[in-house]
């Protein structure tokens, strides 16, 4: 191994060599701080940490202990000692100025035996004589030094951080020594991750640890070691307060990528753990933001309807963000986009018009975006829905509502009148058997409210179970509205409705009126995979309401 100083780092990466280091499976690990496999020197200055800068698992057995001593570190993390080569390429912030290997008598002879690694304690001099790189750490002094013998080309090849420093043509890049200096919390980190870049493994195995090491990975830009920790956290068992440390970990853009199925592992936690939307209501009011979006943006989120997310949403931000500016900011710029206003109900979008909490020109985008979105044919629905079901964007698609969303179109004259489109998939029908009821969102006629509900019920004669439409209103008590009403169907792909069943009658209050038998056949003849009311799967349902004067 005597021409080893001979290696250069710049072709590293082409190399043959450079493609079995950076192999999954290679196991460099008998060369860790062996001379006799390295070409470099690497000197790790450990700085003091002040008591709050202790590392992060230190003393913590879980990784909500851990979350606490990160909350306190947030301001000293913004400063990390680490700067990106690119912005002050001059002068490295790994000391390079140390003489070269053959120059420097204490260092060992490379082609000797290996060296146990040394730790040393600097003179006054040395350590007052150690800020002529481009960063400093004011207040912190160094308290130990730890020597390693490291092979450029196997940190060259696992981080492009070692790679730019050992390829950059520079003067630097060619010494032997190099420092680097870390706080005392990254100590243990360190140490781990520069043994994963020679061995694929890593001795710590507790969460908080794990996270530590993740951490240093992103931060030398080890992509392997941040897959890695990653893989070992979404195997152990997550909580909310795991959850959302995941979703809100610090990692650079670059790096991004290497931790997402563990951010997208968490995603799915809280979506599954907020699923039913009508419970745990406050404990999701004291989720931070990246877990409200992580929630919001399930397909699954059982919700009575999307204008209880729009009231969700506006309660949290009003809580959260007391500000009138801050709130608008991350309503139009993070929120409005899980909100899926296509599906709210035309007087919930009214309300949004006239929102303070809304900037107005991003409020009249969303709800003309809405309206255009509901007048829409249904089929063309269907066809903007798919489309985006392969995107990020989810607006158009529908959640498990608990009240099935309704087209309306309302007339004044020559009497007051609306017409009611009600689809139903056909997987919905299937789960309404055998007693089962599915509801609509409420719509109003004459200042009252009314809903449809679609029933698996016996017929008449309690023979068999057949399909049932009922129309409801909402108020109850003294109140007494005479309307007169149709159902009708789509029975044919032409797409046109025909009559099932018409009448008039006077609500009271708390009433319904329907038909317990719409088709006049069996379930299992509406259900049949032949059946002509089911259109590409869908259900098409009318119902026609006037007042009666």
């Amino acid at each position: 191994m005597k021409n080893l100083d001979l290696f250069d780092p710049r072709s590293v990466m082409d190399s043959d060599f450079s493609l079995n280091v950076s192999g999954g499976d290679s196991d460099f690990g008998f060369a860790f701080n062996d001379s006799n496999f390295s070409d470099r020197i690497l000197r790790i200055e450990i700085m003091d940490d002040a008591p709050e800068n202790r590392p992060d698992s230190e003393g913590c057995t879980s990784i909500a202990d851990w979350a606490r001593h990160r909350k306190r570190r947030r301001e000293d993390i913004k400063k990390e000692s680490v700067l990106d080569l690119t912005a002050c390429p001059e002068e490295q912030i790994l000391n390079c100025d140390q003489p070269d290997m053959e120059d420097c008598g204490d260092c060992g002879n490379p082609d000797e035996e290996a060296v146990a690694m040394s730790e040393e304690s600097p003179s006054g001099d040395e350590a007052g004589n150690s800020n002529d790189s481009c960063w400093s750490m004011d207040s912190s002094t160094v308290v130990r030094v730890k020597t390693l013998h490291i092979s450029s080309p196997i940190l060259a090849a696992k981080s492009p951080f070692f790679y730019k420093l050992f390829s950059n043509g520079m003067r630097e890049s060619e010494q032997r020594h190099v420092t680097l200096r870390i706080n005392a919390s990254e100590e243990a980190a360190l140490m781990e991750l520069l043994n994963f870049m020679y061995s694929n493994t890593l001795s710590v195995t507790a969460a908080p640890a794990l996270l530590d090491v993740l951490m240093a990975a992103d931060k030398f830009e080890v992509a392997s070691c941040m897959r890695y920790c990653s893989r070992l956290l979404r195997n152990m068992p997550m909580t909310p307060e795991s959850a959302l440390l995941y979703l809100e970990l610090p990692s650079s853009v670059l790096m991004g990528d290497a931790v997402q199925p563990l951010t997208d592992t968490a995603k799915q936690y809280l979506a599954a753990r907020y699923k039913d939307f009508t419970k745990l209501q406050e404990e999701m009011m004291a989720l931070p933001l990246a877990g409200v979006e992580a929630v919001l943006s399930s397909d699954d989120l059982q919700v009575p309807s999307e204008d209880a997310v729009y009231d969700f949403v506006l309660r949290w931000a009003k809580a959260q963000y007391p500000k009138v500016e801050e709130r608008r900011e991350i309503l139009g710029a993070r929120l409005a986009r899980f909100i899926r206003f296509p599906h709210m109900s035309c007087r919930k979008l009214k309300k949004v018009l006239t929102c303070n909490d809304f900037d107005h020109d991003v409020s009249t985008k969303l709800v003309v975006e809405a309206l255009f979105f509901k007048a829409e044919a249904p089929h063309r629905q269907r066809i903007l829905a798919a489309e985006e079901s392969a995107t990020f964007n989810r607006r158009y698609i529908e959640r498990a509502y608990k009240y099935r969303p309704v087209k309306v179109v309302e007339f004044e004259l020559p009497r007051q009148q609306c017409v009611v489109f009600l689809d139903l998939k056909r997987e919905e029908c299937v789960n309404l058997f055998p007693s089962g009821r599915v509801y609509s969102q409420a719509f109003h006629l004459g200042g009252q409210g009314f809903f449809l509900s679609a029933h698996c019920n016996m017929d008449q004669q309690s023979s068999f179970h057949c399909f049932g439409l009922f129309l409801g209103m909402q108020e109850k008590g003294s109140v007494t509205f005479a309307v007169d009403y149709e159902f009708a169907a789509r029975s044919k792909p032409t797409e046109e409705f025909v009559s099932k069943y018409k009448g008039n009658y006077t609500f009271t209050g708390g009433k319904a009126v329907g038909y317990r038998n719409l088709f006049g056949i069996p379930w299992t003849s509406f259900m049949a995979e032949d059946s002509l009311y089911f259109i590409n799967g869908v259900l098409h349902l009318r119902a026609e309401l006037t007042i009666r004067h």
